[in-house]
């Protein structure tokens, strides 16, 4: 990230590859964004700061980020966050796949499976439950034209019910559009620790 300085003499950030408004600069929708998410992890998210052009979408993303972080289903921890982990690697987004690896780390998952599903997302996890559900994460990620109902009885065979499946598909489909903005406007950096759980409360 860098700086420049408009006509005018204001200082203007660059997140990736577009211009960002300062933390210091921030008024109005746009601060009460910044300070939303600030009050979790100590500043807004270099994500967060990307879209500061358009305050209020910052805040909706602020809004839609905690819902779904906070959607209730029979998905354990470290299964929502595979599904993240994969759906970044898919879509070649390093900047979410990096907070979704600190985030498996937290859910104990192994650091040799992360490894392995970094390297190829079509790799097994030796778990059937979990083999099934990246199978669907993949499905709709690369090729969601192509799922059937066949598909989410898979998903029902390996003890998912219907709540559990639109929790899954919510999530992974949220990532891919996340992944699509990161990577658009050429946002390519690790997310430190201490980001990865950054949805406000």
């Amino acid at each position: 990230m860098s700086a420049t300085i408009d006509e005018g003499g204001a200082v203007i950030d660059r997140v990736g590859w577009v211009a960002a408004v300062p933390i210091e600069q921030a008024t109005g929708t746009l601060k009460e964004a910044y300070d939303w998410q600030a009050a979790v992890i100590g500043e807004p998210t270099e994500f967060t700061r990307l879209g500061s052009l358009h305050p209020h979408l910052v805040m909706e993303r602020l809004r839609l980020y905690k819902e779904v972080e906070a959607v209730v289903s029979g998905l354990t921890e470290a299964e929502r966050r595979l599904t993240v982990f994969v759906t970044s690697v898919l879509n070649a987004t390093p900047h979410c796949a990096s907070g979704a690896q600190a985030a498996l780390r937290r859910a104990g998952v192994g650091d040799e499976l992360v490894e392995r599903l970094g390297a190829d997302p079509n790799a097994l996890t030796g778990n059937p439950r979990w083999d099934e559900i990246l199978r669907h994460v993949r499905l709709l990620t690369r090729t969601p034209g192509e799922i059937t109902a066949g598909d989410l009885d898979r998903l029902r065979s390996v003890g998912l019910d219907d709540r559990d499946i639109v929790a899954l598909n919510n999530l992974s489909a949220y990532y891919s559009y996340i992944n699509r903005v990161a990577t658009g406007l050429g946002l390519r950096t690790s997310i430190p620790d201490a980001h990865s759980a950054a949805a406000p409360r």
